[in-house]
């Protein structure tokens, strides 16, 4: 199936379990991005800890731009997994794609 199909987070148990892990790491990045900020912006208040704060800035930036990239992994690791008959598409089964031909 093609990735970005709502239908695949629960298409199997093996399917909510790899969304649960991928849910896991992304609210893990998104909290240490956000205490890195926080962080940071009180280090700033002391000018011997701007150069800390910076740093803590950049990293929580990087850990900001993690998170749509797992996004992604988790798409397409879920795209790449067997789906039960029941979800895949009418005609898909048996290899004719019904929405093939209504185009």
């Amino acid at each position: 199936m093609k990735p970005f199909n709502q239908r695949l987070r629960t298409a199997s148990h093996t399917h909510t379990e790899v969304v649960r892990r991928y849910e896991l790491a992304r609210t893990l990045v998104e909290f240490l991005a956000a205490v890195m900020f926080i962080i940071g912006s009180v280090f700033f208040f002391y000018e011997s800890l701007t150069y800390a704060g910076t740093w803590l800035f950049v990293v929580g930036s990087v850990l900001f731009a993690v998170r749509p990239t797992i996004r992604l992994m988790l798409e397409l690791h879920l795209a790449r997994l067997p789906v039960p008959k029941e979800f895949l598409p009418l005609g898909l089964e048996t290899g004719l794609d019904v929405t093939e031909s209504t185009k």
